[in-house]
Protein backbone atom coordinates (compact mmCIF):
# COMPACT_ATOMS: atom_id res chain seq x y z
CA UNK A 1 0.00 0.00 0.00
CA UNK A 2 1.57 3.66 -1.18
CA UNK A 3 1.67 5.72 1.94
CA UNK A 4 3.60 9.04 2.92
CA UNK A 5 5.02 9.90 6.13
CA UNK A 6 6.45 13.46 6.79
CA UNK A 7 9.06 13.56 9.35
CA UNK A 8 11.01 16.85 10.65
CA UNK A 9 14.63 16.32 9.38
CA UNK A 10 16.23 16.29 12.75
CA UNK A 11 13.50 13.83 14.25
CA UNK A 12 13.74 10.63 12.06
CA UNK A 13 12.07 8.44 14.64
CA UNK A 14 8.71 10.18 14.66
CA UNK A 15 6.44 11.54 11.72
CA UNK A 16 4.57 14.64 11.97
CA UNK A 17 1.70 12.96 9.32
CA UNK A 18 1.26 9.49 7.86
CA UNK A 19 -1.18 8.87 5.32
CA UNK A 20 -2.45 5.73 2.40
CA UNK A 21 -4.94 7.54 1.20
CA UNK A 22 -3.67 8.32 -2.53
CA UNK A 23 -5.69 11.37 -2.68
CA UNK A 24 -4.42 12.97 0.33
CA UNK A 25 -0.60 11.84 -0.77
CA UNK A 26 -1.12 13.27 -3.70
CA UNK A 27 -2.67 17.14 -2.26
CA UNK A 28 0.33 16.84 0.39
CA UNK A 29 2.93 16.64 -1.94
CA UNK A 30 1.74 18.33 -4.29
CA UNK A 31 2.18 21.49 -1.96
CA UNK A 32 5.77 20.94 -1.91
CA UNK A 33 5.65 20.77 -6.20
CA UNK A 34 5.58 17.07 -6.48
CA UNK A 35 3.23 15.20 -8.51
CA UNK A 36 1.80 11.92 -7.20
CA UNK A 37 -0.74 9.86 -9.14
CA UNK A 38 -2.34 6.65 -9.84
CA UNK A 39 -2.34 4.63 -13.29
CA UNK A 40 -4.03 1.55 -14.62
CA UNK A 41 -2.68 -0.49 -16.97
CA UNK A 42 -4.43 -0.38 -20.68
CA UNK A 43 -3.58 -4.04 -21.02
CA UNK A 44 -2.43 -6.95 -18.58
CA UNK A 45 1.17 -6.87 -17.92
CA UNK A 46 3.03 -10.03 -16.98
CA UNK A 47 5.45 -10.43 -14.51
CA UNK A 48 9.35 -10.35 -16.62
CA UNK A 49 7.32 -8.21 -19.36
CA UNK A 50 9.67 -6.75 -22.37
CA UNK A 51 10.27 -3.39 -21.84
CA UNK A 52 8.38 -2.70 -24.94
CA UNK A 53 5.04 -4.98 -23.04
CA UNK A 54 5.20 -2.21 -20.57
CA UNK A 55 5.35 0.72 -22.61
CA UNK A 56 2.73 -0.21 -24.53
CA UNK A 57 0.31 -0.64 -21.40
CA UNK A 58 1.12 2.41 -20.24
CA UNK A 59 1.51 4.24 -23.84
CA UNK A 60 -1.69 6.79 -23.20
CA UNK A 61 -0.55 8.36 -19.94
CA UNK A 62 3.32 8.26 -21.05
CA UNK A 63 2.11 9.92 -24.32
CA UNK A 64 0.25 12.64 -22.19
CA UNK A 65 3.31 12.99 -19.10
CA UNK A 66 5.76 13.42 -22.28
CA UNK A 67 4.01 15.79 -24.50
CA UNK A 68 2.72 17.82 -20.84
CA UNK A 69 6.85 17.91 -19.81
CA UNK A 70 9.11 17.70 -22.84
CA UNK A 71 10.45 14.15 -22.24
CA UNK A 72 12.00 12.70 -25.58
CA UNK A 73 13.13 9.60 -23.69
CA UNK A 74 11.41 6.46 -21.70
CA UNK A 75 12.51 3.27 -20.28
CA UNK A 76 12.23 0.63 -17.85
CA UNK A 77 14.50 -0.34 -15.48
CA UNK A 78 14.16 -3.42 -13.55
CA UNK A 79 15.48 -4.63 -10.29
CA UNK A 80 14.95 -8.42 -8.30
CA UNK A 81 16.38 -10.14 -5.20
CA UNK A 82 18.47 -12.04 -7.48
CA UNK A 83 19.98 -8.72 -9.62
CA UNK A 84 23.76 -9.36 -8.80
CA UNK A 85 24.31 -5.59 -9.06
CA UNK A 86 20.98 -4.99 -6.71
CA UNK A 87 23.71 -4.00 -3.70
CA UNK A 88 25.75 -1.41 -5.85
CA UNK A 89 22.72 0.30 -7.15
CA UNK A 90 21.19 0.43 -4.08
CA UNK A 91 24.18 2.29 -2.59
CA UNK A 92 24.15 4.63 -5.45
CA UNK A 93 20.51 5.75 -4.89
CA UNK A 94 21.11 5.69 -0.89
CA UNK A 95 23.16 8.94 -1.42
CA UNK A 96 21.36 11.96 -1.11
CA UNK A 97 21.51 13.74 -4.37
CA UNK A 98 19.51 16.20 -6.94
CA UNK A 99 18.54 16.01 -10.96
CA UNK A 100 19.28 19.31 -13.20
CA UNK A 101 15.84 17.67 -14.81
CA UNK A 102 12.93 16.00 -12.99
CA UNK A 103 12.85 12.78 -12.22
CA UNK A 104 9.52 10.71 -12.55
CA UNK A 105 9.06 7.28 -12.07
CA UNK A 106 6.02 5.05 -12.63
CA UNK A 107 5.90 1.86 -10.35
CA UNK A 108 4.70 -1.20 -13.17
CA UNK A 109 5.35 -3.72 -10.01
CA UNK A 110 6.99 -4.27 -6.78
CA UNK A 111 7.56 -0.80 -4.43
CA UNK A 112 10.55 1.25 -3.18
CA UNK A 113 10.47 4.18 -1.00
CA UNK A 114 11.73 8.44 -2.03
CA UNK A 115 12.56 10.32 0.21
CA UNK A 116 12.40 14.42 -0.54
CA UNK A 117 14.52 16.64 1.98
CA UNK A 118 12.85 19.73 1.56
CA UNK A 119 13.85 22.39 3.72
CA UNK A 120 13.83 20.98 7.17
CA UNK A 121 11.40 18.22 5.84
CA UNK A 122 11.88 14.75 5.21
CA UNK A 123 8.78 13.13 3.36
CA UNK A 124 9.17 9.65 3.05
CA UNK A 125 7.00 8.20 0.05
CA UNK A 126 6.87 4.65 -0.64
CA UNK A 127 5.84 3.77 -4.13
CA UNK A 128 3.74 0.79 -5.46
CA UNK A 129 2.38 -1.17 -8.37
CA UNK A 130 -0.07 2.04 -10.26
CA UNK A 131 2.13 4.97 -8.35
CA UNK A 132 3.67 8.05 -10.66
CA UNK A 133 5.97 10.34 -8.64
CA UNK A 134 7.85 13.43 -10.65
CA UNK A 135 10.29 15.09 -7.83
CA UNK A 136 11.18 18.47 -9.20
CA UNK A 137 14.32 19.71 -10.60
CA UNK A 138 16.55 20.70 -7.99
CA UNK A 139 14.81 18.63 -5.11
CA UNK A 140 17.17 16.88 -2.50
CA UNK A 141 15.96 13.41 -2.49
CA UNK A 142 17.23 9.87 -1.94
CA UNK A 143 15.28 6.50 -3.23
CA UNK A 144 15.72 3.23 -1.07
CA UNK A 145 14.26 0.05 -3.00
CA UNK A 146 15.38 -2.22 0.11
CA UNK A 147 18.03 -4.56 1.00
CA UNK A 148 16.04 -7.67 2.16
CA UNK A 149 14.50 -8.16 -1.31
CA UNK A 150 14.43 -5.86 -3.49
CA UNK A 151 11.39 -5.66 -6.52
CA UNK A 152 10.51 -3.45 -8.98
CA UNK A 153 9.41 -2.29 -12.19
CA UNK A 154 9.07 1.24 -13.25
CA UNK A 155 9.16 3.30 -15.86
CA UNK A 156 11.75 6.36 -16.05
CA UNK A 157 11.13 9.61 -17.96
CA UNK A 158 14.15 11.66 -19.38
CA UNK A 159 14.75 14.98 -21.69
CA UNK A 160 17.64 13.66 -23.49
CA UNK A 161 19.13 10.30 -24.09
CA UNK A 162 21.69 10.89 -20.99
CA UNK A 163 19.63 8.87 -18.70
CA UNK A 164 19.72 8.66 -14.71
CA UNK A 165 22.27 11.71 -13.81
CA UNK A 166 22.65 12.58 -10.41
CA UNK A 167 24.61 15.38 -8.83
CA UNK A 168 25.31 14.55 -5.28
CA UNK A 169 25.66 16.49 -1.65
CA UNK A 170 27.92 14.77 0.16
CA UNK A 171 25.35 14.68 2.99
CA UNK A 172 24.41 11.47 4.90
CA UNK A 173 21.27 12.14 6.25
CA UNK A 174 19.89 9.26 4.82
CA UNK A 175 21.23 6.72 7.06
CA UNK A 176 19.77 8.52 10.01
CA UNK A 177 16.39 7.88 8.74
CA UNK A 178 14.18 4.33 8.62
CA UNK A 179 14.86 2.48 5.44
CA UNK A 180 12.37 1.21 2.56
CA UNK A 181 12.09 -2.09 4.37
CA UNK A 182 11.05 -0.34 7.90
CA UNK A 183 8.63 1.57 6.13
CA UNK A 184 6.69 -1.02 4.69
CA UNK A 185 6.75 -2.82 7.74
CA UNK A 186 4.89 0.06 9.40
CA UNK A 187 7.64 0.79 11.48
Amino acid sequence: MSRLRIFSDTNPDAPDFTSHDGDEIARELAKIGVRFERWQASQPVAAGASQEEVIAAYKADIDRISAERGFTTVDVISISPDNPKKDELRAKFLDEHFHKEDEVRFFVEGSGTFYLHIYDTVYGVVCEAGDLLSVPEGATHWFDMGVNDPQFCAIRFFHDGEGWVGDFTGEKISASFPGHDELIAGK
